[in-house]
């Protein structure tokens, strides 16, 4: 059709952000609508365009609460009244199997709309990998059969859950011949029939001992594996309350994930963190949590952004003088209307045409690095205008952002706060007038009391996050711990997830949905409350005292870094885990 929007149908691979493909994850980032399943990671919904429509299909146990039938015309539906639009059908594993793909194409066929199949990853073969059970082994099997074991032929039908005795039984598999398979056999969603087709497969002649697997809720935080053998497979389940999603593996290589685990062996296997930081500043904690083995939900809790650099021309330029006297002469007399600068003695907005008037700058955060340099490029200048000064920066995070711009700091205190390096600059024998503090709107009065002779620019404003999505929020209360590298972002957090009231976000510290498998949309399993806690986390791992502080006084059971760096921080939730586990 002409004008339409294109629709994807695109695979989110088991649960581990991890395995989305690189094609779908482009894809997500540039949508303009994702129609998702329950059964996709929150943490991978997270990586969608913040603009995106989104639209929550996912079928729960028991109640589909977007019937097949109704998604397929809702995806034609948004192609053409969105033309031009890219449409994300985004569905947990691959979208052909089991996944019901095939159906949502044929409709778009039929519409004459414009399509592209993103694979994904299946759990069939992911989940026993990260169980450590190889699907195909030399020596063991030379092949691998994956099979539903669930059936359902009018989704229009709501029936009840199967009772044990006759579940089941509805079954139109060919058992005498998946008996004789000398292969590996992997069935998706067939935890509440398990009983009737391990008994069924015996009665065909299969061999009672055969090795099986039950893993849980594979590639995710929550990842358990049960093992058990054909004949005993049915009272495992039950006394073991294996429960959706999961997924039965049956064969000679289910042995080898006696030997071969490695996921339940990572440090933060198991945990599911809430990381605040700013949306730019997030990825390098997560990568670092992710390969310990934790899925991290990035929930930024404030947004940061350079402010316009005024219209400055530097005195060096070859522009006319006449006109860059006009302009210094109007902001001189007409004040900054700004409303991001709070109108106090000694702060201002950038003027770098006064640089000359300061001998030490002073770095309070990466932010205020980042936004320092974009306007000072903005404004025709480059880094030659700081020869001669010395550099001051509030910890080594902000002393390593400075190095990737070239410049290397003279003053780094041993206290990495705000009130360590005013006492610091303080104890120099220098011109305190000639000291320059490049911050934020938001940043307290704490270094122009300690320095108040000192000037100020703000350079970047903050602003709160002002709600979260559901399926966010969702994430959020099923959290283990939440991270927090600044005050502001915890009084946000607050104010989001718990609608608490404040008046105004305290200054940041200056360092400071249920995942169900998607070829197992049954009819069986759990709900999302029934995986979620009962509500946010109520332990915060911090960087600083002051952000430590915060969170007390919120009612947080808090662990502090030993440093003000990522890497202590990691470290430190590494150490505590490890220890409260051993």
């Amino acid at each position: 059709m002409s004008g339409a929007g294109k629709v994807y149908l695109i695979g989110a691979g088991p649960g581990d952000p991890g395995l989305l493909t690189l094609r779908g994850k482009e894809l997500l980032e540039r949508a303009d609508v994702v129609v998702y399943d329950r059964l996709v990671s929150p943490a991978i919904l997270g990586f969608c365009n913040p603009k995106a429509k989104m639209v929550d299909v996912g079928k729960m146990p028991t109640h589909h609460k977007v019937k097949q039938s109704e998604i397929n015309k809702l995806l034609v539906q948004f192609a053409i009244e969105m033309p031009g639009a890219t449409i994300a059908r985004l569905k947990g594993g691959d979208p052909f199997v089991f996944g019901r793909g095939g159906e949502e194409a044929l409709e778009l066929v039929a519409a004459g709309i414009e399509f592209e199949v993103v694979p994904g990853i299946t759990s069939a073969i992911s989940v026993p990998a990260y169980a450590g059970i190889p699907v195909s082994h030399r020596g063991i099997a030379t092949s691998f059969h994956i099979i539903t074991g669930h059936e359902k032929a009018d989704e229009s039908v709501r029936h009840p859950e199967p009772k044990a005795k006759d579940s089941g039984q509805n079954l139109s598999l060919d058992f005498e011949t998946l008996a004789k398979c000398p292969g590996t056999l992997i069935f998706l969603m067939g935890i509440a029939n398990m009983d009737f087709i391990a008994r069924r497969l015996m009665e065909c002649g299969k061999d009672p001992k055969t090795p099986l697997a039950f893993i849980e809720k594979g590639t995710t935080p929550y990842q358990r594996t049960v093992m058990a053998t054909l004949e005993t497979a049915g009272e495992t389940i039950a006394r073991e309350n294996v429960t959706a999603p999961a997924i039965t593996i049956m064969g000679g290589v289910v042995e080898l994930g006696n030997t071969l685990a490695w996921k339940k062996n990572l440090p933060l296997s198991g945990k599911r963190l809430v990381v605040t930081r700013a949306a730019k500043q997030a990825s390098g904690i997560t990568a670092r949590l992710t390969a310990l083995g934790a899925e991290v939900i990035e929930t930024p809790m404030i947004e940061t952004r350079a402010l316009d650099c005024p219209n400055v021309i530097p005195a060096t330029s070859s522009v006319i003088p006449a006109i860059s006297s006009v302009i210094l002469a109007i902001s001189s007399v007409i004040p900054a209307i700004s409303s991001v600068i709070p109108a106090k003695a000694g702060i201002s907005s950038a003027d770098f045409n006064a640089l000359t008037n300061f001998d030490i700058l002073a770095f309070t955060s990466t932010n205020g690095v980042e936004s320092f340099f974009k306007q000072l490029f903005a404004a025709g200048y480059d880094v030659r205008v700081l020869a001669g000064k010395k550099i001051a920066s509030v910890g080594k995070i902000t002393e390593k952002k400075l190095l990737e711009f070239g410049i290397r700091c003279d003053y780094v205190p041993e206290d990495h706060t705000g009130e360590g390096l005013g006492k610091l600059l303080g104890s120099l024998p220098v011109d305190h007038s000639r000291i320059l503090l490049l911050q934020g709107n938001l940043a307290d009065d704490t270094l122009l009391k300690l320095l108040p002779q000192a000037t100020r620019w703000v350079v970047y404003e903050t602003l709160p996050v002002a709600e979260l999505p559901e399926w966010k929020r969702e994430a959020v209360a099923s959290a283990d711990a939440v991270v927090f590298a600044s005050t502001s972002a915890v009084e946000n957090f607050c104010a989001v997830t718990q609608n608490l009231h404040f008046e105004e976000p305290l200054q940041s510290h200056p360092e400071e949905p249920l995942l169900r498998h998607p070829e197992e949309r049954s009819d069986e399993g759990s709900s999302p409350k029934e995986l979620c806690h009962a509500s946010e986390p109520s332990l915060a791992f911090c960087i600083g005292r002051m952000t430590e502080s915060a969170a007390r006084k919120h009612g947080f059971d808090t662990v502090t870094s030993d440093e003000t760096t990522m890497d202590s921080l990691v470290k430190k939730i590494v150490d505590f885990y490890t220890t409260r586990e051993s």
